[in-house]
């Protein structure tokens, strides 16, 4: 998702990229779709859809109903578009579409199940999106969200924050925002009900997100820090990533297998629409 905040520059994604080097977040997304317990005849919105592969695996499981992606990035959706034509997947569609305007306007509504994972924490105002959602759901329809909550990737930031305080850098990030959004329960617990959900679910977990080495983690920064790595000037951004892994690395060796791990914080909501 794109957000549009003072002194924030939108994220500009590589999409072939992001999706050869998502393998983690397609994990976590699979779990929660093992959790559905889908008829098969749903009509699902899959909110921050990004590349479009766990879309599809929605709709490949609901072969009588109907899945439609929406992101705010046009380059992930002209992807997604590309990679899963109507002609390889009948009942599966893209959209440009803001999380937080989802239902307004002429936007389709009678869905069984909103679900986004791994996306919600790019977007600045939720208790829009949670409006939206209310909006275009069925009654008792279900919202499913996975995202960054409250402390999540804290051992990256500590390996970010004082690089970017360096001379070599400082320039780069002067009056930055903070670009990712992770809330807590307690947000959570008071917009829910204000919106008109039933929660039936409501807990930050734990997650292990694993790398193969130095190398795929500092791949991770490259395809998924982007508000941070994008202000780098792109000549510099090479040594701007080495030098945050270094720091990372530094603290959080490799196990004896090679891989670097990070420490993650999902936030997971589900909710029945009253």
């Amino acid at each position: 998702m794109i957000v549009r905040l003072k002194n924030a520059q939108p994220a500009k994604w590589n999409a072939a990229e992001y999706a050869a080097n998502s393998v983690v977040q397609q994990s976590w997304a699979r779990e929660l779709i093992a959790r559905l317990h889908l008829r098969g005849d749903e009509r699902i919105l899959d909110v921050g859809c990004g590349d479009g592969k766990v879309t599809a695996e929605l709709a490949h499981a609901v072969p009588h109903g109907s899945a439609v992606g929406v992101d705010a990035s046009a380059e992930m959706v002209a992807y997604a578009k590309k990679q899963f034509p109507p002609s390889k997947i009948s009942n599966l569609k893209f959209e440009v579409s803001d999380a937080r305007e989802i239902g307004e306007g002429d936007a389709a509504s009678g869905f069984d199940l909103v679900f986004s994972n791994a996306a919600m924490h790019w977007v600045d105002d939720h208790e829009k999106f949670l409006r939206g959602a209310s909006t275009v759901l069925k009654p008792d329809g279900r919202l499913i969200v996975s995202c960054g909550g409250k402390g999540n990737a804290h051992d990256v930031f500590l390996a970010l924050r004082p690089e970017m305080r360096l001379k070599h850098w400082r320039e780069f990030f002067r009056g930055m925002p903070m670009p990712y959004f992770f809330y807590s329960l307690g947000d959570y617990e008071n917009w829910l009900p204000k919106f008109g959900f039933k929660i039936q679910s409501l807990k930050l977990a734990p997650k292990d997100a694993a790398f193969a080495g130095a190398e795929g983690f500092a791949t991770w920064l490259r395809t998924t820090w982007l508000p941070f790595v994008q202000r780098v000037p792109e000549n510099l951004r090479g040594e701007f990533i080495a030098a945050i892994t270094q720091r990372y690395v530094a603290r959080h060796p490799p196990d004896a297998a090679g891989q670097i791990h990070v420490r993650m914080v999902r936030l997971e909501i589900d909710a029945i629409k009253i």
